[in-house]
């Protein structure tokens, strides 16, 4: 479909109302900014209590890892390469597998993000105690760990930032690039900073501060199924770059600009992400860290204020806040567009497809993944520990990158004229196995989070994930059956709309 001419403000605008304003900086942004935050600040440390026995392994289980969500990337780059358009992996999957799968995919993903946003929204006050504490508030910062200001923060942080959003994607790009930049430099000081100091740096200044030495604890062996749960908890840092492929409807030159910022985005953050993990862990004792995440939840500026002054202390505060707040922006411009790609096909109400004539955002969609993300901080918040919100995540995400990797394998047989438009590893000889080692690892990273779940000791069945996920799937299945129904009722093809790429 043709583009609308330029409107009097100047801006390009499509068929669908989007607006193609993101470049491939604006683009690499939206997946590293939704890559880190609360994932390189929290997730390295409170693993010490999500997966007891993890202790100082910690950094090899991340490049573990590393591994599957490198190939799970490289399948998103060899579908965004052949369509590239808005709400990336619901059109992949449903293109490339069917409907049905597609919409469960991306359904979960918009479910997991969602809820990730509201964890995100959620942890931000911990960083807030762990800032007025810095400076001296001690009073405010007892304040924020509990009560009612531990549940109506978050609140405020979300839907102020869902009101930016639905401003439109030329200030989005315009706020989140610097931030970003901003970010890494104050996020340096923590990794030069963390390899300034060491254990008996630390412990000195331990007990200058509090009058208490460290806790004892030996290094026993490691058990493979602990190892394996804690690399597909902290495979949960990667995920991210994936919003960079819901944004196909809003960047430049989207065939070539998807594929690399994904690359970018992924290769930046896995090096910065395992530098700060390191620094953190050679300035403070893992046994530390795991005593204090059995109490309260921490943060590296937390733990690495005991060594430095307090300027600098509340620096490194600044630039995890920083990292937080893009977070917000870049998953719900994500999330949105997901549902925008349903709406446009007809499996969901298509007025969540309408755009903002002059913000050109879809509105009803940012709104209604706020009102999921607030669903997300009052779940963090009632089972008192946000690591719920992350486990339904990873979930998520590894259900989609499966079926993602699985969408390379069956796309030129089930859509052979799309497939001729791959452009990222095109040879089939290279790319079959290498996306076949990514939907196995993929796999068994899946078998062993549910694994996990169902196993752990929790006070509620609600508290579990897995079922929590399982029922949000049977949501998502009848609203997917009444919609196919209320398509083919209307007398629409329904085979035609999905065996051909959405209109630009």
């Amino acid at each position: 479909m043709t583009h609308k001419s330029a409107s009097a403000s100047g801006t390009s605008t499509s068929s669908t109302g989007l607006a193609r304003n993101l470049g491939l900086l604006g683009l690499a942004a939206t997946g590293i900014c939704s890559m880190l935050g609360a994932a390189i600040n929290i997730i390295p440390f409170m693993i010490q209590r999500s997966v007891p026995g993890i202790g100082p392994y910690v950094l090899p289980a991340y490049l573990f890892a590393a591994l599957p969500a490198v190939l799970a990337a490289l399948a998103y780059a060899i579908l965004a390469s052949a369509m590239p358009r808005a709400g990336g992996s619901y059109i992949y999957a449903s293109r490339a597998l069917n409907p049905y799968l597609g919409f469960v995919a991306s359904f979960s993903q918009w479910f997991g993000l969602s809820i990730a946003i509201g964890v995100v929204s959620y942890v931000i006050v911990p960083f807030l105690r762990d800032f007025v504490a810095a400076i001296g508030w001690q009073t405010l910062a007892d304040t924020l760990e509990s009560g009612p200001l531990r549940l109506i923060l978050p609140l405020i942080f979300l839907w102020t930032f869902v009101g930016v959003n639905l401003r439109g994607a030329k200030l989005y790009q315009r706020t989140l690039i610097p931030m970003m930049f901003l970010m890494f430099a104050l996020g340096g000081v923590v990794i030069v900073a963390g390899f300034m100091f060491d254990h008996n740096d630390f412990a000195a200044a331990l007990l200058e501060r509090e009058g208490r030495t460290l806790p004892t604890g030996d290094m026993t062996p490691l058990q493979f199924s602990t190892y394996l749960a804690a690399a597909a908890i902290l495979f949960s840092s990667f995920i991210g770059f994936d919003s960079i492929a819901q944004a196909g409807g809003e960047a430049k030159n989207p065939g070539r600009a998807l594929p690399l910022a994904i690359g970018i985005a992924v290769l930046t953050v896995g090096t910065f992400y395992f530098l700060f993990t390191a620094a953190i862990y050679h300035a403070v004792p893992w046994q530390y860290i795991a005593e204090q995440a059995l109490i309260k939840d921490i943060t590296a500026p937390g733990l690495l204020g005991y060594l430095l002054p307090t300027g600098w202390t509340v620096a490194i505060l600044a630039g995890a806040a920083v990292a937080l707040i893009n977070d917000l922006p870049a998953m719900l411009l994500a999330v949105s567009r997901l549902m925008f790609a349903w709406a446009g096909d007809g499996i969901f109400p298509k007025r969540v497809a309408k755009v903002h004539p002059t913000r050109h955002t879809p509105t009803l969609a940012i709104i209604l993944s706020g009102i999921m993300a607030s669903l997300g901080i009052l779940g963090s918040h009632l089972a008192g520990d946000f690591f719920l919100g992350v486990d339904i995540l990873v979930t998520s995400m590894l259900v989609n990158f499966l079926l993602m990797c699985l969408s390379v394998l069956w796309l030129p047989k089930r859509n052979p004229e799309i497939a001729k438009d791959v452009r990222v590893v095109s040879n089939r000889k290279i790319q079959v196995p290498l996306v076949l080692l990514g939907a196995i690892m993929l796999g068994g990273f899946l078998v062993v989070h549910i694994w996990k779940d169902i196993s752990a000791s929790v006070s509620a069945w609600y508290f579990h994930s897995t079922p929590v996920w399982l029922i949000v799937m049977a949501i998502a299945t009848g609203i997917y059956l009444r919609e196919l129904r209320n398509l083919r009722q209307s007398g629409v093809d329904v085979k035609a709309i999905f065996s051909k790429l959405p209109p630009e």
